[in-house]
This record gives C-alpha cells, sequence and structure tokens, in this order.
C-alpha cells in the first residue's frame, strides 16, 4: 500500500454535514480508537475553503510555522493586497521586499512568485485541477518551486474536500497518532499508515479528528 496514500472516490467530497456523517460513522466503526475521539468532540464543523489559489499560497506560508505564528505571517500578507485578496496577478507583480517586510522569507517569497507565474502563464491549471484524482494533483502540483506532497495534500484536504488524504508527514498527525495510540515516539509513515488501514476511504475524517484532539482551545 503507498505510504499517504491519498486515492479517494471523486465522487465524495467533504463539502457538507451528509458526507461528514458518511466519513465519521465509517472511521468510528473502524477504528475505536478514533471512536474515542469522535465521542469527546462530538460531530465537526468542516468546510473546505474552495479557493486553490488561496488554499496554496495559505499553505506555503504556513510550512514549518506553529499554527499562531502562521497566522500572524498571512494575515500581514494579505494586508498587503487590500482591498481585495491575493490573486496569481498581484502576486507576481509584488515586491519581494514588501514579501519581506511581512515576514515572508526570501525561501518562501520565490516560491509564491514561482506559484503565481505557473499560474498565469497556463503552466499550473488551477480550475482543471478538481476534475483530477488525487495523485494527479500531488504530481501536478510538486512542479511548483516550494510545493511538495504535504502542501499538495493540505489542498486535496482543505480546499478540495477530498475524503481519503492521509498526510503522513504531518506533524500534527504524528503527535496525535504518538498520543490517542500511546506510542513511545513519533511514528514514523509506514506505522501510521499501519495504523489508519481502516480509516479508508475516509482517512481525512480520521485526520481532523486527530487534528482536534491537539486543538486546546
Amino acid at each position: 500500500m503507498m505510504i499517504g496514500k491519498t486515492t479517494g472516490p471523486k465522487s465524495i467530497v467533504l463539502d457538507n454535514a451528509r458526507s461528514l456523517e458518511l466519513g465519521t460513522k465509517h472511521v468510528s466503526a473502524a477504528d475505536p480508537r478514533i471512536r474515542m475521539l469522535v465521542q469527546r468532540h462530538g460531530p465537526l464543523e468542516f468546510n473546505p475553503r474552495g479557493k486553490p489559489f488561496d488554499s496554496i499560497v495559505q499553505s506555503i506560508l504556513s510550512q514549518q510555522l506553529n499554527g499562531k505564528a502562521a497566522d500572524a505571517i498571512i494575515s500581514r500578507t494579505y494586508k498587503l493586497f487590500r482591498p481585495g485578496r491575493p490573486t496569481p496577478e498581484k502576486m507576481r507583480a509584488i515586491p519581494k521586499l514588501a514579501l519581506k517586510r511581512a515576514g515572508v522569507s526570501p525561501q518562501k517569497a520565490t516560491y509564491l512568485k514561482d506559484l503565481a507565474t505557473r499560474v498565469v502563464d497556463g503552466r499550473l491549471d488551477l480550475a482543471g485541477l478538481s476534475d483530477k484524482e488525487d495523485e494527479e494533483i500531488i504530481s501536478a502540483m510538486d512542479a511548483v518551486k516550494g510545493v511538495g506532497r504535504w502542501t499538495a495534500q493540505m489542498f486535496l484536504i482543505f480546499s478540495l474536500g477530498r475524503p481519503d488524504v492521509l498526510p503522513v508527514d504531518d506533524f500534527g498527525v504524528k503527535v496525535a497518532v504518538k498520543e490517542v495510540y500511546g506510542l513511545r515516539s513519533l511514528p514514523k509513515p509506514k506505522k501510521i499508515e499501519e495504523i489508519a488501514r481502516p480509516w479508508h476511504p475516509f482517512a481525512t475524517v480520521a485526520c481532523l479528528y486527530l487534528w482536534r484532539s491537539r486543538d486546546k482551545g
């Protein structure tokens, strides 16, 4: 089985209460540890952002940052584009110095510029991604500087609402799996995939509950 498998059924999108309920019932029945989280936290609200460019920009800005730090950088970056929001055209045109003043590292500024340029010149068709299978989307996005498998998987979850994404390299997922399953150390991708076998084809839902389990708010 592929590590970090993302092959959810295209016919199901986690964008409404019914699809979330279907996925929650499956992972609850399949895994007692996930069932415990479902009972503790109840039904989750989940609304995929649905704005592909925004989703990728925010994922790039969030790389290697904790939640509060990432939110601060995203907020300052988005203020640069007021009124309105970042678009590929605006992102390509904005000076790197302006991004730097907002707290964006030079490396991430390069990533954002490459993303914007590829969208503007047509090499990356964001509008057409929703018609592709998960692995096709990951492959298409992998050509963008700084957009690796994790960023593509965050896009699949939070922009497209794909039901069967398993980001085995996500730090939050690793920590939650360690805590929920009583492991002595952070699990390797292979261990997470082993634990997650019963979750398919709704691995995304299990991950949403794992992330929720770490929310101290």
